[in-house]
Order: C-alpha cells, then structure tokens, then sequence
C-alpha cells in the first residue's frame, strides 16, 4: 500500500469518528433542553404570579377605600351627578345707601302671576289656557295692537288663512321666490277688520294674554301680571297650578327710591321679569355665567356694581314625584354704601333746576340749555353731590328741566381759562417764567392772524396778577417761550411742536384729556386737537383748544386742592353682606374705600403753592370774588371760553357761543371740598349781557355744603 493511500484512508476515518463525536455532543444539547425551559416556565410562572398578588392586593386596597373608607364622599358624588338640580328666580338685589347710611333704594315685593311654556303644548292649548286665565284675571289689554290681534285670529284660524293665499303664489313659494316672511304679510294682509269684528271685550283679553305668554325667548317665565295684582287673582292661581299648565305664582320684587328721581340716572336701572338680559349686554353676562332671563343691572351703578348687588338664587333638587326639594335658601345681594350725601345732592339738584331753568329765560341765552355742578372732597377723591340740568321745550311750548347728569362724564366742553392753573406750571417747570416775574400784557400779533388779547389790556403784570385777573397774554408769552419761539409783531411765529407735548403731559397729569377712572361704566376723553400752529399752541395755553369733561376738570382741581396728587373720583364708599338679624341693618363689612393715587404733578412743591396762592386772590378779590360764596378764604378759577355749536342739526358748527365755568376749593389750606360749575353756550359773544348762573350756582352750593358741615 502506498503511502498516499494510507494517508486517505486514516483521513476518512478521522472524519468519521469526529462526526460521531458531533451526533453524541448535539444529542446531549438536545436531552438538556427539557429541564431548561421548565426552570424558564416556571420562573415566569412565578413572576406573573406575584404581579397578580400584587394587582388584587391594590384593587382590593382601592375597593375598600371606595366601599368603606370613603363611601359617604362617593355618594354624595353619585347623588351629585344623578340629581336634577334647577335654581328658583332672582332673589332681591342689595340695598344702596348714602354716605350717612340713608336708604336710597330698596326692593318691594310685589305679587306675580307668570307662565312658562310647557314641553309639548300646542297652539290650541295656549289659547284654551288665554281664555281661562282671562276669566281668573283682570288684565289692561289696551296695548293691544291690531297687528297682535291679527296673530291671535291667525293662530285661531290657521286653515282659513292660510287659503288666502293663491295657487300662484304658492308656486312661487314652492320656487323659493316668495318666503316665509312674504307668506306671512299676504296672510296679515288679508285678515279684513271684518274677520276682527268678531272678537269681544273677551277676545281681545285672550289675544293679549296669548300674546304676553309668547313673548321674549321661549324658555323664559313670562310676566302676565305684576300689577295690582288682587288677593284672590292671586289665590285662584295658586290653586289651579295643576291644571293651568305652565302658570304659576310668587312673589317677586321691585326696585323702589326712596328719594324719588334723586340721582336717579346714576343709581341706574335694573332689567324687567320681562326683558331679561338686553340684547347688547348678554355676551358680557353670559361670559360671567348668567342666564339670558336674569334679572341684572343694565346701566350705571346697579350694572357697575352688579357683582357686589346681585341676589343669591335659591336652589332646589326635583324629587321622583316632580316635587321641588329645597337645597340652599336665596339671599339678597350685599348693600353698598355711596360717597354721595343725598341731602346735598337734594338742594344741588332743585337749586340747579331752577337756576337753569331762569337762566334760559334771561336774554342772551339763546343756545343755553345746561349746566353740570361737582361737589367733591379733594383729600380722598370722594364725589359728594354731582347733578347736571337741562331745560327742553314739550309739545306744548312749555319750557319742562330733564336730568342730564350722566353729561358730567360723557360731555366735553371748552373749558377755558380754568386750566391756567396748570399752564403756569409748564412755565414754571420749563424755565419760561420765574416765581414773581413781570410780563407786559399786550396784544399778540402773528402775521395773517387776528389780534389775541387779554380781556383787557393791564400793562405790566406778575403771576399773580395773571392768574387773578386771567390775563391771556401772560400764558401767550408763557407758550411762545416754551416753544422756542421769537416773537415779532405781525411776523410769522415759529414754535418747536414739542410744546404741544409739554402742556399735554403737565395738563395729563391733573386729570386732563385722560380718563379720571370714576367707577361707572361711560367716560369720555373729550376732544384732542391734531393741528401745530403756532395760534393753535397760544389757545391750548388758556383752555381754548382740546376740550374736557366736568368729571375731568374736577379732577384738575382736586390735584391742585392738594398739593399735586391726582386721585381717583369715586361712588363707592362700602360693602356690607345682608344682615343677620333683623335687629341690625348691615352684615360683614366687605370693602371700605380708600384714596387710589393715579399719579403727582412733577414740578417743585414751591410751584404749586405758587399757583394756590394766586387762585386764592382770584376767589378773595380777584374775578372769582363770590364764587365760593361767604367763604372767601378759599382758592378757585373763573373761566370763559369760545365755544362753536350745530344750531340747525346738520352735523356742521354753524354759531360760536359764550361757555362760562369755576373751579375751587375751601379752605385754602387743607380744603375739605372743591366745586366745579359748567354752563355751555350761556350767552352769545359780542353781548353787553352775560348770565351769571355759573357763579349763582356755585355760591348757593359752597353756602349749603358749609351750612351742613360747620
């Protein structure tokens, strides 16, 4: 054999016994498996066990907690979420007072009879329940309207009507050319007053019922009667529920005034049963999360302070039988407590009736119609009294005075040289004049202008002088070197237009031409002018160029009164929850006022008692003399100014007019009031005769104010 040939045979056979090796290690692998995914099994096994343990473990932890522990919490949930919960109507609104704790407005109840439209009910129905309940109540339907009467022989005569109408118009309905609407007035159309002639006294009662039933949003109670409603109206009602579907009784209330329409306007109203929540203020209301039938205050302080006056609803469960089961007891709203003395405002509102209306029967007072009277404490922004007056003509030619006191907010007016005050205080703050400094009043002449003057030409002059005597060309001058101006006579002016900048910014900072904050919910900014004229800037100087509200300048003049801080004006002096016992008249008190800075005058304190001082001899023997009435130890400012009015309504200022106005304060140190005094368009100007009802006005108050308050 060869050697080749065993060296073959030994490599086959080595082959072999390795692959015998290999069979014997896989059949091994192959034996262990069994004992390996069992101990895999079995760990797994208990690792799924333990996690259940662990899972029944924690929701029988749960379950007990849920079952035992905390059972009563989770049924009152259930019961919560189960149980129909509806509220009752409005309860009563808080209770408003004066300063000195007089009732001014309080709620009357008053028996009501009201339907709320049942689920289901038909036309027929209703009409049937008008004709039933017409014969149980006594209603004035004299209201009635023919157009309402119409909708009631409509409804009654559904078929009839509706054949009025012909085939061809029906095919234009059909053809979308004629719409529900039109359908409706060919129908109204053609109910003849002989189709009308057949209603009765009876009838007519059952339309207006019908009517009053469907009126407003379907959903809400309807008033059908609140007047005069009788004993047994009343009893018959409540007795009959069950069967008068939808008619119900209770008692409801009503604002009363105990002072008649004594700063009524700004006490503000309240919505009817009927009206619900006014089309212009539901979004706002339903935001806050009212229903659109609430019953809420809709203008000036019963809508400012809604939140503090509105009642609380009472809540009731409906129980399985329908039954109302009561859960929380309504409660009238939190009484609030104004700054207003209404014994003050009664004298300032008929004294400035009457001087109004005799103003407009003196001559030259052709466009008067109005005054606005202020009576304020500058210390803490407090309004004491506040009224203003206008006098229209009625049908009968008869001259009738109307409250116009909302103006005090909503009406600009030129104010005139009232402002001096502060256009002093630009001069001081900007170099433009010294404490003391000498200026020659004198006619100011701009080339292409007319002459501007004081209303007499007084020489020499200081700024005490100026103010006492309301020299214009002292504050022109004051302008001109402000501005950076080079006057010349009859040369044109140039002025840097920052001026405007610096007296809007020191005017801002008493109150003008910026809203005061006064707690109601309407206040004007007045006029601010856009032009840069040199002229322009000399009319700003004296008052005759942006206009103000009366709220403003008496916001003007607090800042003076004081010293320099601007305060806030406000109504609302407190806030007391409904009281307890019927022995006490408040609950809690919830808020009590405070003054709330806005801002201070940035000139040096030496300016302003400057200007104090010159305000006080313009009121002791100056062209203020007699304002403050018999207190001469007082400061203040007269004011006239030029005012352009629409005599003819077509939008365009046709006539300028004469508007006088006063500002003060007493005493002249540490006052306890100011005063402000407007009266537009009292005369025309170029007239020998002025009135001097401004002045009336504002002497009467000061006297009456000091007369209560020694």
């Amino acid at each position: 054999m060869s050697i080749f040939r065993k060296k073959y045979i030994n490599k086959i056979s080595k082959t072999k016994v390795s692959k015998k090796k290999v069979k014997l290690k896989t059949l091994n692998k192959i034996s262990k498996p069994g004992k390996y995914l069992q101990d895999i099994i079995e760990k797994r096994y208990l690792f799924i066990s333990i996690v259940l343990v662990i899972f029944f473990i924690v929701i029988g932890i749960k379950l007990f907690n849920l079952q035992i522990l905390s059972y009563d919490e989770y049924n009152k949930k259930l019961v919560s979420a189960t149980e129909k919960i509806i509220e009752g109507s409005s309860s009563p609104r808080g209770r408003i007072y004066d300063r000195n704790y007089n009732l001014l407005v309080d709620n009357q109840a008053i028996k009501t009879i009201y339907y709320k439209k049942q689920d289901n009910i038909t036309t027929k129905e209703e009409i049937e329940l008008a004709y039933t309940i017409g014969e149980i109540l006594s209603v004035d339907y004299s209201k009635l309207s023919t157009y309402r009467l119409k909708n009631f022989w409509y409804k009654n005569n559904f078929e009839l009507a509706r054949s009025r109408i012909t085939e061809s118009e029906w095919n234009l309905y059909h053809q979308r050319k004629l719409s529900d609407q039109d359908i409706e007035d060919l129908i109204f159309e053609r109910i003849t007053e002989l189709d009308l002639n057949e209603y009765d006294n009876t009838d007519k009662e059952a339309a207006y019922i019908y009517y009053l039933m469907n009126k407003g949003y379907s959903y809400a109670e309807k008033i059908i009667k609140n007047k005069s409603v009788t004993e047994e109206e009343y009893a018959k009602i409540s007795e009959n529920i069950a069967s008068l579907k939808g008619f119900n009784t209770k008692l409801d209330w009503e604002r009363i005034y105990l002072y008649g329409d004594t700063f009524k306007s700004i006490l503000g109203n309240v919505s009817s049963d009927t009206q619900g929540i006014p089309e212009e203020l539901a979004s706002v209301y339903l935001e806050k999360g009212y229903n659109l039938d609430d019953r809420v205050g809709i203008s000036y302080l019963e809508y400012q302070y809604e939140g503090y006056l509105k009642g609380t609803k009472a809540k009731y469960k409906v129980g399985d039988n329908n039954e109302y089961i009561l859960v929380s007891q309504g409660e009238r709203g939190n009484d609030i407590v104004l700054t207003i003395d209404i014994k003050l405002q009664q004298y300032l509102e008929e004294m400035l009736s009457k001087e109004v209306l005799n103003a407009s029967k003196e001559k030259n007072t052709k466009y008067y119609n109005r005054s606005f009277a202020i009576l304020s404490n500058p210390q803490t922004g407090e309004i004491l009294a506040m009224s203003g007056k206008q006098v229209l003509t009625d049908n009968k030619g008869k001259k009738i005075i109307v409250d116009y006191t909302p103006g005090i907010t909503t009406l600009p007016v030129t104010p005139g040289s009232v402002v001096k005050g502060a256009s002093m205080l630009v001069g001081y703050k900007y170099g433009a004049i010294e404490i003391g400094e000498t200026i020659k009043d004198e006619c100011i002449k701009i080339k292409d202008t007319p002459e501007k003057c004081s209303w007499r030409t007084m020489g020499t002059i200081d700024d005490l002088y100026a103010l006492r005597y309301s020299s214009n060309v002292y504050q022109y001058k004051i302008a001109i070197e402000v501005g950076n101006g080079n006057y010349q006579k009859n040369k044109a002016l140039k002025i840097d237009e920052t001026a405007f900048i610096k007296y809007r910014d020191m005017y801002a900072s008493f109150g003008l031409g910026v809203k005061t904050g006064i707690d109601l919910p309407v206040e004007s900014l007045g006029y601010r002018g856009t032009s840069k004229l040199p002229g322009h800037l000399l009319d700003f100087s004296i008052g005759q160029y942006d206009t103000y509200t009366p709220i403003q300048l008496s916001q003007y003049i607090n800042t003076i009164a004081n010293g320099g801080t601007r305060l806030k004006p406000y109504l609302l002096k407190e806030v007391y929850s409904p009281a307890v016992n019927d022995e006490d008249v408040f609950g809690d008190l919830i808020y009590a006022s405070e003054k709330e800075i806005l801002g201070t005058v940035d000139v040096d304190k030496k300016y302003i008692d400057r200007v104090k001082l010159g305000f006080s001899q313009v009121v002791s023997n100056g062209l203020g003399y007699g304002y403050m009435g018999k207190y001469h130890n007082s400061g203040g400012k007269t004011g006239t100014s030029q005012s352009f009015i629409d005599t003819d309504g077509n939008g365009v200022v046709d006539t300028e007019t004469i508007t006088t106005s006063f500002v003060g304060y007493s005493p002249s140190n540490n006052p306890t009031i100011s005063i402000v005094v407007v009266s537009p368009d009292i005369s025309l100007p170029d007239s020998n005769y002025q009135s001097t009802v401004t002045k009336r006005i504002s002497s009467q108050l000061v006297n009456k104010y000091f007369s209560i308050y020694k």
